[in-house]
């Protein structure tokens, strides 16, 4: 029962914190934090978290959504900054972080050390699309943002498993670490993309059946992460590679267009409300396990008042600041030097860019996901080095990257601008094109089918002329018409403007009749989906 109710109070929380970051201008993790604060210091019981739970639960699911959603174009397109600040980025990062760490504290062992700096690597597009809601970050960098978060989670975390091993050990080999490496990466990948098509391919066989229960295929695609994740860590391969890939491969699923309409408008809604709780709980769960890891952390520090683990907090903060500002403007200058050699002048980046990309890099969900799995004792049962100390100081790096963030970061972001992007225009006018000559020429198959089988061709002929409405005027774009295709993009935004203020007058008026019991609750929700479809239709 204990559990439920605090199963209960994060989700809670979560709700609150949604509508509290609505009201008040705050980065929503910091809201989420402080609510877990007060859960801690109220009457809930203490939250004690297995590491490994917590890792099964929270991180799969994140992991393979972040994999499935992200744009493959667009990261293939930036691949090399995005590997760069992914690969070379985090073992910078660990290296030159877990020395600073141990050399600064040398009460945290030095595999210790490196444990906390890998999970210091990784980044949090989540935070970052939080604390930057004030001023968006150009799209392309979000884009850099999101694919480097995506490979830094599994690199820093593969990093993190390392340095558990040295820890619980004591020794470490790099030939060993080099081929536990290979195979943790490649089976971990393999693992992942495998059971995806295995587990859509069992889908779609129950599907070609049986007919199609979206019920079900949500719940197919809510189980693959964790059946990818517990597939590799079976066979001693990465988990946390395995969900990303079995994310990525889920687009290549999903672009055979199988699913139903329904399905997948009901699928995006039950994921977005996953994605939302985990995330959430995650800072909540934080902020609830902060006063009990400060006053162990100030035991195990053996350091006189809070002032000491202020100060290292705020070193490791630099020190990860600094060496991303370097790695990033070391990065673009090699960038520009190729694209020179190439013949093409570029202009080099401005600080505001490199300093925004930097202070972008805020540590969230995976990081405190990360250090939480800390193993609670060694092999021998001692309890394991300055496992708390090591928890407050991410902790405490997480809210300083988070505070930092929210307050600089919105006035770098206003008015930078990035290299202009290719337009889309052409290529979605040429997609609907494509579109509307296919599904004419369906159409008319079917259409000189029923005028042959139907007594009256006419019911046919109407039919079909309808059906065509809705293809009238999308033709492929010549050059005149792409000349008008500002004004008729703006009338097409107030059009839409127009028919989503009469579809919500139309759905007020359904709910106004059925008030008024003039119409029950089946042709009430009959009517009011249909409804709501053609609404998500047009804000999609």
């Amino acid at each position: 029962m204990e559990s439920v109710t605090v199963v209960l109070a994060l989700l809670l929380s979560v709700l609150v914190s949604g509508a509290l970051g609505r009201l008040l201008p705050l980065p929503l993790p910091l809201i989420q934090i402080v609510i877990g604060v007060a859960l801690a210091l109220g009457p809930l019981p203490s939250t004690s978290l297995d590491p490994e739970i917590f890792f099964l639960v929270f991180l799969p699911p994140l992991l393979f959504l972040d994999g499935w959603r992200i744009p493959k174009r667009d990261l293939f397109r930036d691949g090399k900054a995005v590997l760069a600040l992914a690969l070379g980025l985090v073992v910078l990062t660990v290296l030159g972080i877990g020395t600073l760490i141990h050399g600064m504290i040398p009460g945290i062992p030095l595999a210790v050390a490196f444990a906390l700096a890998a999970v210091l690597s990784p980044t949090d597009p989540i935070a970052v699309s939080s604390v930057a809601a004030q001023a968006p970050v150009p799209r392309r960098l979000m884009h850099i943002l999101e694919g480097e978060a995506l490979l830094n989670d599994a690199t820093g975390l593969v990093c993190l498993r390392f340095a558990i091993a040295a820890a619980l050990t004591g020794t470490f080999s790099l030939p060993e670490a080099a081929t536990t490496f290979v195979w943790l990466a490649l089976g971990g990948l393999g693992i992942g993309a495998l059971t995806t098509f295995l587990l859509m391919g069992a889908q779609d066989l129950l599907r070609r059946r049986t007919g199609e229960d979206p019920g079900l295929q949500i719940l197919f695609s809510l189980l693959t992460p964790f059946g990818a994740y517990l597939a590799a860590e079976h066979v001693h391969a990465s988990g946390i590679l395995a969900a990303v890939a079995a994310g990525i491969a889920m687009t290549y699923v999903e672009i055979q267009g199988r699913s139903l309409g329904t399905t997948r408008v009901r699928r995006t809604a039950v994921w977005d409300t996953v994605a939302l709780a985990a995330n959430g709980s995650i800072f909540v769960l934080l902020g609830e396990q902060l006063p009990e890891v400060f006053g162990h952390a100030v035991k195990q520090a053996d350091v006189q008042g809070a002032g000491w683990l202020v100060a290292w907090i705020l070193v490791i903060t630099a020190g990860l600041m600094a060496i991303r500002f370097v790695w990033v403007w070391v990065s673009l200058q090699f960038t520009l030097v190729k694209a020179r050699r190439r013949g093409d002048k570029r202009e080099g980046p401005t600080w505001r860019l490199v300093a925004a990309t930097t202070l972008a890099g805020v540590k969230g969900a995976i990081t405190l996901a990360g250090i939480l799995t800390l193993p609670l004792t060694l092999k021998d049962g001692t309890p394991f080095p300055a496992r708390d100390l090591a928890i407050l100081l991410a902790m405490g790096v997480i809210l300083t990257s988070l505070v930092l963030a929210s307050t600089v970061l919105p006035p770098l972001l206003r008015g930078l601008h990035l290299p202009p992007e290719p337009s889309h225009d052409a290529e979605e006018d040429a997609a609907r094109a494509a579109a509307r000559d296919d599904a004419v020429k369906a159409i008319e198959a079917l259409q000189h089918r029923l005028v042959e089988e139907q007594e009256d061709a006419s019911i046919a002929v109407e039919a079909g002329a309808r059906a065509m409405d809705r293809y009238e005027g999308i033709e492929a774009p010549t050059s005149e018409r792409r000349k008008d295709l500002s004004r008729a993009r703006q009338l097409a935004n107030t059009e839409k403007r127009l028919r989503l203020a009469g579809i919500e007058a139309e759905r007020q008026a359904l709910y106004r009749l059925r008030r008024s019991q003039v119409i029950d609750d089946v042709l009430l929700r009959r009517l009011v989906r249909e409804i709501d479809l053609i609404e998500a239709r047009l804000v999609i």
